[in-house]
């Protein structure tokens, strides 16, 4: 069984390009570890989630969404909507938010082949909502393969045994501007992804989020603080409120 957690904090974050590109203040973290089930061989996810919206976006829960699923070996995914768009009167959560819906909705797909990348392009192109979003996917194979694509700087670690043994590289045309799956065309698509597998071993921890993740807390301290939790929901907790008491803090 692998452990999962996802949770929300509030920061910085970049967008898509000069029209849509303003800083984003909410964000969503994720994290999971993985142990062997002895008896079959196999590794799925057991998940625990929270999230923190930035206080001025409680209203609509905040513009991240995220889903778990149980399919095979288990589908977390994240996304991290565009604060950029609220100029133009949009809700930059809809976008967001209806991407990994129809993500979620299609894990099972044939065409989808148990594939992080054609998830990303069939839930993209299923998505009509206005706005743009960056975006990860990662699935676990029963026999403990993880199969990661991302577009934009949503990112992943797994960590083994107190070290951070893999990390994604966050997509970026320049500062303060992810790549981003989009409505419009100036948008990335599926084949702009980052795609990575990595073979899981028991006991390992993966950490999923945003940027509102990565950019407040440094990898040492994620290190650090997971290592003072054995239970996962325990442990997103302390992350997200880690993240989102440094992306308040003046002096961070």
């Amino acid at each position: 069984m692998a452990n999962s957690i996802y949770s929300s904090q509030q920061l910085f974050q970049p967008c898509l390009s000069n029209k849509h590109c303003v800083p984003k203040k909410t964000n969503l973290l994720c994290f999971a570890s993985s142990q062997l089930n002895p008896a079959r061989s196999e590794v799925s996810f057991c998940t625990g989630t929270l999230l923190i919206p930035h206080p001025n976006k409680v209203e609509r829960g905040g513009e991240d969404a995220f889903f778990v699923s149980n399919f095979k070996g288990g589908v977390i995914a994240v996304a991290d909507g565009v604060s950029g768009w609220a100029e133009q009167n949009v809700d930059p959560s809809l976008f967001s938010k209806e991407l990994m819906a129809n993500a979620s909705s299609l894990v099972g797909d044939l065409e989808v082949n148990y594939d992080p990348q054609i998830l990303i392009r069939k839930a993209h192109a299923a998505t009509g909502s206005k706005g743009s979003a960056t975006a990860i996917v990662a699935m676990l194979e029963r026999n403990g393969t993880m199969k990661v694509a991302s577009v934009g700087d949503c990112g992943l670690r797994v960590i083994r045994k107190g070290q951070i043994i893999f990390s994604t590289t966050p997509q970026d045309h320049y500062f303060d501007c992810p790549y981003q799956l989009s409505s419009e065309l100036v948008g990335q698509t599926y084949l702009d992804a980052v795609v990575s597998s990595v073979e899981l071993v028991e006991g390992d921890t993966i950490v999923m989020g945003s940027d509102g993740l990565f950019d407040n807390v440094f990898d040492g301290e994620i290190v650090s603080t997971l290592a003072a939790y054995s239970d996962v929901v325990e442990a997103a907790k302390a992350l997200a409120n880690l993240a989102s008491n440094h992306s308040l803090d003046s002096r961070v």
